[in-house]
């Protein structure tokens, strides 16, 4: 990690201080919550949701630091320096504010030495990036005029003084930093930027300032735009800030879908009603399409989720009721009847074309009808026609990269394929790619290992395990990616 203009401290012993050597300045300068599927004999109330990771918390930061170093003085903790490591004392020194004593620790050194210093990462943030989200600007200043740290040097995996400082709103360090030349589209290791941090937890002064200095409104990372995080989570100031920079309400990510899809699905994680409407209004208004289909519309959401407020709203801003579930092709009636939700079926009912499966169009026909399909018994000739049609809408779903329909249908509940023929160990095979694209490692070396035990002769399955070692090998590493965040 470079953390000093030209300088690398990667391969430098972390336990060890480099020894001197003359020094050549040569100057080398050190980014899927879519609703899932309402699948067929499962009630959409309880379908899982994917999120992005590491539901941040910004308050208490400070006091899990404490814990930290409670912790290094009772035992060697975690494969860090020791309470008495001279990286250890310039890392407190740095939280702590005490510019004496980090002048004291860098004296007589050269950038090498300085670099072995501050290579430690601890919450997963080295000192500089510590020393910004504490919000202490006079330590940012002693480190980059007085010790030469480079003032876009990320921690371990990526993490920016800025973008520190962006995630708990300490706004003198941003203004300082970008004062001073910080990168506002600097990515860490999974490409998030200080704008992401920003609009996780809502602060909008600290966003309006990185978007007054250049910051990418619509930069994007494997969750999605600002505006993706601002609206699941519900950060409404956030989102006028970005709307008004014309932020996209419509650009699509490959978990949260689109900006209207993850301001609904924040519900799942315990986002109030009331504030999902508020950020459903905001993206509306600057022309979100309520009609879109990534992968479902946002009345197929929010009569998975049962937001009656929202169905409302949608409705009057022109939702089409009469577009189905992409998976299952139930309609938002049937998945409201499925769930026996009344007062949604009254609502969606005059704006829904009949359909021709339910003779009896009327709410409580509509509801009648919810209720005998659950409890209709399936023969084998049913189970074979199932089998076959998961199958393919399967293979079909991974030919166009929709990992999790394609996951969907291969474990559907009551109707799944793996159900009703458990020794195919192709669906394990498949299911297992499916896991693996969505990064559910765990799951796809489980899929990969019954694969294996129903044909152990089939190559496929030890590939499928193989790589999903691989994938867990680096992830393991990356673990703490998110942790700073937390």
């Amino acid at each position: 990690q470079q953390y000093f203009i030209g300088v690398s401290s990667g391969a430098v012993n972390p336990q060890t201080p480099p020894k001197k050597k003359p020094q050549t300045p040569t100057g080398n300068s050190r980014a899927r919550g879519t609703a899932a599927p309402v699948v067929r004999g499962e009630d959409p109330s309880t379908v899982e949701h994917r999120r992005p990771p590491a539901t941040m918390n910004g308050s208490g930061f400070d006091m899990r630091l404490g814990i930290e170093s409670a912790l290094r003085r009772a035992l060697p903790y975690g494969g860090l320096p020791g309470n008495d490591s001279p990286q250890t004392a310039f890392f407190d020194a740095a939280t702590g504010g005490d510019l004496r004593r980090l002048r004291e620790l860098a004296s007589g050194k050269d950038a090498e030495e300085k670099a072995w210093l501050a290579d430690v990462s601890i919450q997963g943030v080295g000192p500089f990036q510590a020393a910004a989200r504490l919000g202490k600007v006079d330590v940012c200043r002693c480190l980059v005029e007085e010790l030469g740290f480079d003032i876009n040097a990320g921690s371990k995996i990526g993490v920016t003084a800025l973008a520190a400082a962006a995630l708990d709103g300490k706004m003198a360090v941003v203004r300082y930093l970008l004062d001073n030349g910080a990168d506002p589209n600097k990515k860490d290791d999974a490409g998030s930027v200080p704008l992401h941090c920003a609009a996780k937890f809502g602060h909008h002064e600290a966003a309006r300032l990185l978007l007054s200095r250049g910051a990418s409104v619509d930069i994007a990372y494997f969750h999605g735009t600002p505006l993706h995080i601002a609206a699941y989570y519900g950060k409404a100031s956030v989102m006028k800030v970005l709307l008004e920079h014309h932020a996209d309400p419509n650009k699509v990510s490959e978990v949260l879908g689109t900006p209207l899809i993850a301001a609904l699905s924040g519900t799942s994680e315990g986002l109030p009603e009331s504030i999902s409407l508020k950020c459903v209004k905001l993206l509306v208004e600057a022309g979100a399409d309520v009609n879109s289909t990534n992968p479902d519309t946002a009345l197929v959401v929010v009569t998975t989720y049962g937001l009656t407020d929202c169905i409302k709203y949608l409705l009057k801003a022109g939702a089409d009721p009469n577009i189905p579930n992409s998976h299952c092709g139930a309609m938002p009636i049937q998945i409201a009847a499925s769930c026996g939700r009344r007062k949604h079926v009254e609502l969606l009912f005059p704006l829904t074309s009949p359909i021709r499966t339910i003779s009896n169009w009327t709410v409580d026909g509509i509801l009648a009808n919810a209720k005998s399909k659950h409890s209709k018994p399936r023969d084998e000739e049913d189970d074979g026609n199932t089998k076959i049609q998961l199958k393919l809408c399967g293979e079909e779903a991974v030919k166009r990269k929709d990992y999790r329909g394609a996951s969907m249908f291969y474990t559907e509940v009551s109707t799944n394929a793996i159900e009703l023929d458990p020794t195919d160990a192709t669906l394990y095979s498949n299911r297992s790619l499916c896991h693996m694209q969505m990064t559910e490692v765990d799951m796809a070396l489980l899929d990969a290992n019954t694969c294996i035990e129903l044909r152990p002769e089939w190559l496929k399955g030890y590939y499928r395990k193989g790589v999903a070692l691989m994938f867990l090998k680096r992830s393991i590493k990356k673990h703490v990616m998110f942790s700073w965040l937390d």
